[in-house]
């Protein structure tokens, strides 16, 4: 039985808070699942290597094709949470995620496998920015901070649990387990949100340019790859393949963001890019990007320095960096609370300040440096993470009128995807030459590719003393009004149960 309805709108006294809860938890579920999925396959291309009888370079594509489907899927979920609704976005997204997980499980070969990924990574970018974008529409600004902490949960710990859960696996069992087990998780969610979501927001009818897709494809997709075999080229990747694939997906951008502008009038881009006029999101967005460099670069470098420097297998180095992503997972509730409390300030400089202080830290590493050393900065990295993501997302975000809503929240995911790929290239690509130069004097390899860690590591302390720059600049904002000349919104239409 359906029935029209007004858009839900939580904002007013009047929204049903309970009902509000179970759709935003079941979302939480939902995001938590899908971008867990991201980061399990590093630890177990070794694994995969020797039973599919492919080569590193073939098996890498199965994370970078992930990411770049991401790249490329996200940039078109602004049109499609306003074209269709809540429930019909969630079902598009765990539909897409479930089916990539069963292909994943029981494919026989490496080109179905590659494939799955592909299914996978198409219902994971859509997942975020709907998580993001209900949230805006149900929580009041008031109360926006303890939520965003916990979608922060799901940005920040997921990725760290991932490599640890995944070398669990292998240890014991097949790699096909890594789907099979998350699969239940991803069917029940998927089960429960088509039967108990209802839709938030309004919805209109904006048309799909198809030139700025066309563009968009190589832009995105573009930078992401490019970025990514940057980083490949110390293992036998082509510097000339990722500087045409970056100038490639420069050009594109510039194309694509010229058509955005001129499609402002009729009121149908497929990203609308005039959130960054908006001065709190630009700050909290650039505050966000320089965050997600430090914790994808440190994801990369610490296993690397624990496996190649110490000697350590995947599933102890996988454990040894769990507690930080379980401490950001406890924290964010708690940073969430603060923020709605005393403002994103004194807490994005206080996290950007640890930050930094802990990767200026991770310069002085050697062969040498106790293990609870290493335990305690990496604890201490991620107490300045977490008290850096939930004011970044909230702040980005607080400001923007309903109608751009989901175009903040495709754009601030879109910008994500290409800050961690950014920072993983950069800091790979720095340590390699180091160690490189360091090796050609005549030192010692391990000695020379612990000098080349502990200069990425220095790089990316300058880079986040931008953070801080940043962070003074957050202030607690409020909604603005919608812009005049917008289309008008149809009714959603809930159902009663």
């Amino acid at each position: 039985m359906t029935a029209p309805t007004q858009p839900v709108d939580a904002t007013t006294p009047s929204g049903n808070s309970a009902s509000h809860t179970k759709i935003i938890v079941t979302l939480l579920i939902a995001a938590f699942v899908v971008i867990l999925n991201e980061t399990i396959m590093g630890v177990a291309l070794p694994k995969l290597m020797g039973e599919l009888h492919i080569t590193a370079s073939l098996g890498q594509w199965l994370s970078t094709a992930f990411m770049l489907t991401m790249a490329i899927v996200i940039p078109t979920t602004g049109f499609l949470l306003q074209r269709l609704t809540t429930r019909q976005v969630f079902i598009l997204a765990m539909s897409l995620f479930s089916a990539g997980t069963l292909l994943a499980a029981v494919s026989p070969g490496f080109e179905l496998l590659l494939f799955a990924r592909v299914v996978q990574a198409s219902g994971t970018a859509i997942m975020m920015p709907l998580l993001m974008t209900t949230v805006l529409g149900l929580v009041p600004v008031a109360r926006r901070g303890v939520v965003m902490g916990n979608v922060s949960i799901v940005i920040s710990v997921a990725p760290a649990i991932g490599p640890t859960l995944s070398g669990l696996i292998l240890q014991f069992l097949s790699w096909r387990f890594m789907f099979l087990l998350v699969l239940p998780i991803a069917l029940i969610a998927l089960t429960y949100g088509a039967l108990k979501l209802v839709n938030v927001g309004e919805r209109s009818k904006p048309r799909l340019d198809f030139l700025s897709i066309a563009v968009s494809v190589p832009g995105f997709g573009g930078i992401v790859f490019g970025l990514s075999q940057l980083g490949e080229v110390s293992h036998g990747g082509s510097l000339a393949l990722a500087l045409a694939a970056l100038a490639i997906g420069v050009i594109s951008l510039i194309i694509f963001v010229w058509r955005q502008t001129r499609l402002y009038r009729p009121g149908n881009p497929l990203l609308d890019l005039r959130v960054f006029r908006y001065g709190m999101f630009r700050a909290g967005v650039g505050l966000l990007c320089v965050a997600m460099m430090a914790l994808f670069g440190s994801i990369i470098l610490l296993p690397i320095y624990l496996q190649n420097i110490r000697g350590l297998d995947p599933l102890t180095t996988g454990l040894l960096v769990l507690p930080g992503g379980v401490l950001m997972g406890v924290l964010a509730p708690i940073v969430g609370r603060l923020f709605d409390r005393y403002g994103p300030k004194a807490l994005a400089m206080f996290g950007a300040t640890v930050m930094v202080l802990v990767l200026w830290g991770l310069t002085t590493v050697n062969q040498h440096t106790p293990i609870w050393q290493l335990l305690g900065l990496h604890l201490i990295l991620s107490l300045g993470l977490a008290s850096m993501f939930t004011p970044a997302f909230t702040t980005a975000l607080n400001p923007l009128p309903p109608h751009l809503h989901s175009h903040g929240s495709a754009v601030l995911s879109t910008l994500q995807q290409v800050a961690g790929a950014a920072g993983v290239a950069l800091l790979v690509t720095i340590m390699t030459i180091r160690a490189q130069t360091a090796a050609a004097s005549g030192t010692a390899d391990l000695a020379a590719q612990n000098q080349g860690i502990q200069l990425a590591f220095g790089v990316a302390a300058l880079i986040g003393i931008a953070a801080i720059v940043l962070a003074a600049f957050l202030r607690t904002t409020k909604i603005e009004p919608e812009e005049p000349g917008e289309p008008a919104a149809e009714p959603e239409v809930a159902e009663l149960r």
